[in-house]
């Protein structure tokens, strides 16, 4: 149905323009609202205030946003566990009732017994903007560890429960980041940390100098002992991980995204230091577990789809590797343990198939999964003859098996009970040739009746990068969409790990223009398939998945009508400059190289918008407190598209506060983001509220 009331045309604010122009190897380059990159400023905080008013002006003009917001607050609240796990004699697991803000952590002894409140995050902060990142509990279960997050950020605070009385204990660790809690025994544990930042840049100033410590328990941090560190590389990141019986204590070294180091240390011999395992950083490697005295390794060395090998530290030349479990078709995306066997996951079209192996290779069973969906949660202790998992997939919702691991008998344990009838709705996989011939798999997800008469309203969802595969996924607010007559399209495009290492070098580097391609021959599809058009077809991504809506639309503005690129990447020329962002050159490139620079500048959103052009009703999302994609990149690239947009269409931005890149939001502001989001896509693809 298409909306009769047209909204008030928008007045945007005047964003001043403050050239700032670099020379990259000859070719100069301006930059007009650099001075939009100091989050502190004055000036920033009160663009930032005025765009919101305008965004909210906009939003609160479209007549069924209300009854949006009503509808997906009605579908989200339904009770949601997390898969128990064991230890000791307590089962713990998480549960949401449905609108809390954060989803608290119980325990009960059996799996018939009450469940008590073990950690209630809920009751960190009023807001509901402290959440529980990590929780690790010692060897022999008498303390548990966990981390903070607050307002989004990526750093992270970390404590101490004890665990027979749910007391903590005084120690506060503080300036964690991309970090486990990896214990020793019951005496303590190891941890990733940054240097203390300046209070007033921690939020965009560049991370260096990633440091693991050992903290013994019920020391004060200063006190904690220095594991390793790197002077000569400040740009790189490590995290310390101890193996189940404590044997061996292992360093994952990582420059970047897309390569590894492996380091182990063997606990039981005394002064011994590290141990090069696997060299880096020109393959992906992580550790297993250990099989006695050698180490089980995922690797993809001279092999793509990567394989299972073991590996003994004090002969770890490739030369006397030993393969455990080889290379298949499928590609292998990690291996867990549990009970005395490995857990292999592969996928399979972007579908998770898993197979059960003992420590030496041999196959037990592939484990039987209810169809064409994601399963994950395989794995617990050695000693454990059971554990849980989880499997969902677009209209499946999810639900959580018990998995016998002697008889590998799979039974349904919980399943969710949501507030719609998921027998409404199908999904099919359809696979379409990319623009140099590719042959691109998408999930189709749509109310049962759908004709392709090419006027479906379409949501057309991706990421394409970092080795992260898009898998079947369950979300309210998509099935929402799809309720009110929509069709959700989700793409496994390249770059990432669908089909391997392969799969994934086919998207980076000077190879990232093959993701754009694949996203634009995505909706060629579905239009020329009659399943929708051009006036009804929307484009929404996060994160690397905004860089991939912002180089979309900038390539090809005639092609969507609405376009949401979320906490994206959008100036490609800067983003190594804050915080984490250097890590990703080993995916994007540095515009600091001459042989990157002119492909990066080739497709940045920010650079490649053009005066005059019309472009879609777009509405740019992010956060104050987005240490991970700083939300410069967003402020700069709607700047100047207000300033050059020359069509009708809306160009807005919704900044959040006291968010970040996502991680840890609060329930109410998820539904509030999705009520405007999806209200905004309803109204500028002509659809109505039923």
């Amino acid at each position: 149905m298409t909306v009769s009331t047209p909204l008030p045309a928008q007045q945007y604010p005047v964003t001043a323009q403050h050239p700032v122009t670099d020379d990259y190897f000859g070719t100069k380059v301006t930059d007009p609202y650099r001075w939009l990159e100091d989050d502190n400023s004055e000036a920033t905080k009160a663009w930032v205030e005025e765009q919101n008013k305008v965004t909210q002006e906009y939003l609160s003009a479209i007549p069924f946003r209300d009854k949006v917001r009503a509808r997906l607050e009605t579908l989200w609240n339904y009770p949601k566990y997390s898969s128990p796990f064991k230890k000791n004699e307590w089962y713990y697991f998480n549960k949401n009732d449905g609108l809390q803000n954060q989803a608290v952590l119980y325990r009960q002894k059996g799996l018939d017994a009450t469940p008590e409140i073990f950690f209630d995050p809920n009751k960190l902060s009023a807001d509901g903007t402290a959440a529980l990142n990590n929780m690790s509990f010692s060897r022999n279960g008498k303390y548990a560890a966990y981390t903070i997050a607050r307002s989004g950020s990526d750093w992270e605070e970390a404590y101490i429960k004890d665990v027979a009385t749910g007391q903590d204990l005084g120690d506060t660790l503080r300036w964690l980041k991309f970090t486990g809690l990896s214990w020793l025994g019951d005496d303590g544990f190891y941890y990733s940390r940054y240097p203390t930042p300046d209070e007033q840049t921690k939020l965009s100033h560049q991370n260096q100098y990633h440091t693991v410590y050992f903290h013994k328990v019920g020391t004060p941090q200063s006190e904690d002992v220095l594991v390793y560190e790197d002077r000569e590389h400040p740009l790189r990141t490590v995290g310390a991980f101890t193996t189940e019986d404590n044997r061996f204590l292992l360093l994952t070294v990582s420059e970047g995204t897309s390569g590894t180091e492996l380091l182990a240390k063997d606990l039981s011999a005394k002064d011994t230091g590290f141990t090069l395992i696997v060299p880096g950083f020109d393959t992906q490697a992580g550790f297993v577990d250990n099989d006695g005295e050698r180490l089980l390794v995922q690797t993809n060395a001279d092999a793509p789809n990567y394989k299972v090998v073991s590996i003994d530290p004090h002969q770890p030349g490739k030369d006397h590797w030993i393969t455990v479990i080889p290379e298949r078709t499928e590609a292998l995306q990690s291996v867990s343990t549990g009970g005395g066997y490995l857990y292999a996951n592969y996928l399979k079209d972007a579908s998770t198939k898993v197979y059960q192996h003992t420590y030496k290779g041999a196959l037990v069973r592939e484990i039987a999964l209810p169809g064409i969906g994601t399963a994950s949660g395989f794995g617990g202790e050695h000693q454990d003859k059971e554990f849980f998992y989880t499997y969902f997939s677009f209209s499946y919702p999810p639900a959580i098996f018990h998995y016998d691991v002697t008889t590998g008998k799979s039974t349904l344990f919980r399943k969710a009970e949501v507030q719609f009838n998921p027998d409404d709705f199908e999904t099919d996989q359809v696979f379409f040739p990319s623009k140099d011939g590719t042959k691109v798999p998408m999930f189709l997800t749509y109310r049962k009746g759908m004709k392709r008469d090419g006027n479906n309203p379409v949501l057309l969802y991706g990421y394409g990068g970092f080795q992260i595969p898009m898998t079947p996924t369950f979300s309210i607010s998509t099935l929402f969409f799809v309720e009110e007559g929509g069709i959700y399209a989700q793409v496994a495009l390249r770059g990432g790990s669908e089909y391997g290492e392969a799969w994934h070098e086919a998207g980076m580097l000077h190879r990232k223009q093959n993701v754009f391609d694949d996203m634009i021959a995505a909706a060629e599809y579905l239009i020329k398939g009659k399943y929708t058009n051009k006036d009804r077809l929307a484009l929404r991504g996060g994160s690397n998945g905004g860089l991939l809506v912002g180089a979309c639309m900038t390539q090809r503005p005639d092609l969507f009508k609405v376009a949401i690129p979320q906490v994206g990447v959008m100036d490609m020329l800067r983003f190594q400059k804050f915080t984490i962002g250097w890590a990703w050159v080993t995916e994007y490139g540095s515009s600091d190289k001459p042989e990157d620079f002119a492909y990066l500048y080739g497709y940045s959103p920010y650079h490649n918008l053009k005066p005059g052009v019309s472009y879609p009703a777009t509405l740019v999302t992010t956060a104050d407190h987005d240490d991970r994609v700083v939300p410069a990149h967003s402020f700069k690239f709607a700047a100047r598209l207000q300033a050059d947009n020359a069509g009708p269409n809306p160009t807005l931005i919704r900044i959040d506060s006291k968010a970040g890149h996502g991680g840890g939001k609060p329930t109410a502001k998820v539904i509030d983001e999705a009520a405007d989001i999806y209200s905004f896509i309803m109204y500028n693809l002509g659809m109505q509220y039923r």
